[in-house]
């Protein structure tokens, strides 16, 4: 009997990465479980976890390589970046990142991985190939968010306690202009056509607008009443609207780019902090945080139609086409 479950134990996640493999033309959903120290892998197609890889303290923050067979994922407790094979469903190494990395961004090409050093104040530049530290910037105060502009040439930083967004050459890790946003921003996103930056900022309830080509405010507005603490923020594929989770309020907002405003809400589970969508624009997904779940949402009806059991504290999420 012992041998029987040691023999299953050993079987287990050898079937699972098969199940992966077969499904290696199909689109996956990672979900990175902060407390649980996994990656769930999700099949959009069944709405269920086909695997769960084990990786490093404190998962966060992930980016997908330009190729889709690597993802990143910063790992807070471990001062590093995982380094997931996507067919194998496992990761195969890390790479040092300095202090306490929070989110992490990849520059267009795939080759410089960027990431919030949230406990030192600072963002850095690691080699994606070699693992080479580039440089490692002071930032504002516990920053967080963390965006490569369109064109490669810039990345944009959100710090909480700063309350600002730093500027930074993607090269050389320069500092070139600071920004001061709303209180507690969180996250910076891109408009597709990568004229705009959005700020959410969670304690001020707003979102700013930031032009690209000149790194000027362009607008400032609130979200709803300015209670409902938004988060993530990401863009339809037309750029016609914009989606928030706001983690206070358990809700997705619907925000019209055009004006600024909110057009619908949505309930999801408590304290939605990840988002991502599918790339057609059908399908919108939430981490919600304290609910171990993934909601997922019909764009068209903006109504819930499945929840997705995950991992214990689920933080982020990455759509791989």
């Amino acid at each position: 009997m012992i041998l029987a479950q040691y023999r299953t134990s050993l079987l287990l996640p050898l079937a699972l990465a098969s199940a992966v493999s077969r499904r290696a033309r199909d689109p996956l959903l990672y979900c990175s479980n902060e407390v649980s120290n996994t990656i769930s892998v999700i099949s959009p197609k069944t709405n269920t976890v086909i695997a769960t890889i084990p990786v490093g303290k404190r998962p966060r923050g992930m980016a997908l390589s330009p190729d889709r067979r690597t993802v990143y994922v910063a790992l807070g407790q471990d001062d590093a970046i995982g380094v997931i094979d996507v067919t194998k469903a496992a990761m195969s190494r890390t790479m040092p990142a300095g202090r306490d990395p929070e989110l992490v961004a990849e520059s267009p090409d795939g080759k410089t991985l960027y990431v919030s050093n949230e406990e030192i104040a600072h963002a850095s530049a690691v080699d994606a190939a070699t693992g080479r530290m580039l440089f490692s910037t002071p930032v504002g105060v516990e920053p967080e968010g963390i965006g490569v502009s369109p064109d490669g040439s810039k990345v944009y930083v959100t710090a909480e306690t700063s309350s600002t967004v730093s500027v930074l050459d993607a090269k050389s890790g320069r500092l070139l202009r600071t920004i001061r946003v709303g209180e507690n921003p969180r996250t910076v996103a891109f408009t597709p056509d990568g004229r705009r930056a959005y700020v959410t900022a969670e304690a001020g309830g707003n979102v700013t607008v930031i032009d690209v080509a000149t790194d000027s405010i362009v607008a400032q507005f609130p979200i709803r009443d300015g209670k409902t603490k938004p988060v993530r923020i990401a863009f339809t594929p037309d750029g016609r609207y914009a989606y928030l989770t706001e983690g206070a309020a358990s809700t997705v907002s619907v925000l019209d780019v055009a004006t600024g405003k909110v057009t619908d809400t949505i309930p999801v589970g408590r304290r939605p902090w990840g988002l991502a969508l599918s790339p057609d624009g059908r399908r919108i997904y939430t981490a919600d945080g304290r609910s171990n779940q993934v909601s997922v949402i019909d764009a068209a009806t903006r109504k819930v139609l499945a929840t997705i059991p995950v991992g214990d504290r689920p933080n982020d999420l990455l759509y791989i086409p």
